[in-house]
């Protein structure tokens, strides 16, 4: 006879742990992470703070002197935790919609083609030499169309990351006569090619799937942390709107200045 018969409440008890400790891909729902959305949150700060510094100094307004760290080590790794994040949180939706998924993220991808046409517009027609062809809504909608097959095919996310990671960081320093594949890579891009911001697939697709790779061992973990706060709570509402946030911001403070008679200055 078992004994967890005579301490049925200890067994249940072992059981939970294991469940917790389990592959996170048997549990049918997953709450909404906090520690997410306030991570999200200070990423989406940053980005814009980063952002309106590029676009002063685009306007003449500031002067930013050269420096690696701020112009290229800042915004890479602002970026690439942001894209980190959107990997687990599509684990996240997946395991809680599975049937529905690739359907959601379609129609994801629709709205975010939308919404990236409309960036494209806006910095064509305001500050044309820095137009944003390919930057990270453009990015993360056809990341959406992707993102579906990839996950299914979880056992290979790994690999599959590495690889276009390495192979990102390889082309950079690469150039090639593509220039209608610049949304693939940085080789492909045209000279004198200076976007507000960029986000080619490779390596930033591999970035999001190691996201989704990771993500089933980050989750529990993620439950036990936890804040409490105004600052807290404002990050983590801004992680939630992240999308809202990172659509406004651009738009506004370029209407102003040029309302206010400021002219591109690059």
């Amino acid at each position: 006879m078992s004994s967890c018969k005579h301490q049925s409440a200890e067994c249940s008890k072992t059981s939970s742990n294991m469940t917790l400790t389990a592959d996170i891909t048997q549990i049918k729902t997953i709450k909404r992470i906090q520690i997410i959305d306030f991570v999200r949150g200070m990423n989406v700060i940053l980005m814009i703070l980063f952002h309106y510094l590029v676009t002063l100094v685009s306007f003449g307004l500031i002067q930013i002197p050269e420096n690696f760290l701020f112009w290229t080590v800042f915004p890479h790794s602002v970026s690439s935790l942001f894209i980190f994040l959107a990997g687990i949180s599509a684990y996240v939706s997946y395991i809680n919609r599975k049937e529905t998924f690739r359907r959601k993220y379609f129609k994801r991808g629709l709205k975010l083609l939308f919404f990236a046409a409309s960036i494209t517009l806006l910095t064509f027609i305001s500050v044309p030499r820095l137009t944003i062809y390919f930057g990270i809504l453009h990015f993360f909608a056809f990341s959406s169309f992707l993102i579906p097959f990839i996950i299914s095919r979880r056992k290979l996310a790994l690999p599959f990351s590495l690889i276009l990671i390495l192979l990102g960081v390889f082309l950079q320093s690469q150039r090639f006569d593509f220039p209608y594949l610049f949304w693939l890579s940085y080789s492909f891009a045209p000279k004198n090619f200076t976007p507000l911001e960029y986000f080619p697939l490779i390596p930033y697709l591999g970035v999001l799937v190691l996201g989704i790779y990771f993500a089933r061992f980050l989750i529990n973990k993620a439950y036990d942390v936890e804040f409490d706060g105004k600052v807290f709570e404002t990050f983590t509402f801004i992680g939630k709107k992240s999308l809202t946030f990172y659509l406004a911001h651009q738009p506004i403070i370029i209407l102003i200045l040029s309302a206010l008679g400021f002219r591109l200055m690059l």
